[in-house]
């Protein structure tokens, strides 16, 4: 009579001995060597793709955070010089020129500008400047009057304006002064008001040029505007209608540049390589900007 239920000797635990001798080798079989080193390669080839991805991304990076960053520092460099060279030479609007000073003024009495007042003269403290400034000379020099104005709700009368370093010269309180000139030790444009001292206001700067636009032939009924360098509009400063500055910047970021890689100068035409400058511009991104400011004062009359 047979049974359907097991027996013990069927419920004990199987033993290894008692496992197939093909099943136990599998089981217990390790990596070979081969397959070790295989994997490790594979590992290291994914590890160097993963590098390069990422030193190819963060010199991407870094090059477009040098433009972003020249930008930035051309735009305040602009900025700071538009202020003051619109105003050059700028004097201040004698209200009823022809009325008592206790008379009453109304907008449409007529107004005349100021020629002089006290320590500010338009003809000698509007533009100066030097086509090859020494250490202590500068290659922009911009005046215009400082005069004060009622402020509301305050009774008394103050002045808004403000030099290049905001500032103004209480040894001089009609004038306001802001000078400008490149540091070639530094790399950096300074800024200097009335009594010289110097403060720079941005690094990196790889060049500073000046130019100034002046008006000829007016008398023959044909006007024409030409550039000119400073020596040449130091004859008469009263036909000088605009500045145009440039400036050439480069950034902090070391870049892996492909031999030949050029830039223009200031000068418009003369392309500089990166690749041969020496330190700290070499392989350094350059960009030039360059600006054309409209005297306010349209040149002074003579």
């Amino acid at each position: 009579m047979t049974s359907d239920h097991p027996t013990a000797k069927d419920c004990r635990p199987r033993r290894v001995a008692d496992t197939p001798a093909w099943i136990s080798q599998r089981s217990q079989r390790g990596v070979t060597l081969v397959e070790l080193m295989v994997g490790i390669t594979i590992g290291l080839m994914t590890i160097a793709v993963a590098i390069g991805s990422l030193m190819v991304s963060r010199g991407i990076s870094g090059t477009v955070s040098d433009a972003s960053q020249l930008q930035q520092q051309a735009a305040y460099t602009f900025r700071v010089l538009g202020q003051q060279l619109r105003q050059a030479g700028s004097l201040r609007l004698n209200l009823a020129a022809q009325k008592q000073a206790t008379a009453s003024i109304d907008v449409a009495d007529p107004v005349a500008f100021e020629t002089k007042s006290t320590d500010f003269d338009p003809s000698i403290n509007t533009l100066s400047g030097k086509d090859s400034p020494t250490s202590s000379e500068f290659k922009l020099a911009v005046g215009y009057r400082n005069y004060t104005e009622a402020l509301y709700p305050a009774a008394a009368e103050a002045s808004l304006f403000r030099n290049c370093l905001g500032q103004q010269d209480a040894a001089k309180p009609t004038l306001i002064q802001s000078q400008f000139a490149l540091d070639t030790t530094t790399n950096e444009l300074m800024c200097a008001g009335s009594d010289g001292t110097r403060q720079a206001i941005i690094q990196n700067v790889a060049d500073f040029q000046v130019r100034y636009l002046v008006q000829t032939d007016a008398a023959l009924g044909l006007p024409r505007i030409q550039y000119v360098n400073a020596a040449t509009a130091t004859a008469d400063w009263s036909r000088v209608f605009g500045v145009e500055v440039c400036i050439s910047l480069y950034g902090t970021e070391n870049i892996d540049m492909p031999a030949g890689s050029t830039y223009k100068n200031c000068d418009g035409t003369t392309n500089v390589d990166m690749t041969t400058l020496l330190a700290p511009r070499k392989n350094r991104l350059h960009m030039t900007f360059r600006n054309v400011y409209q005297l306010r004062s349209q040149g002074l009359t003579g």
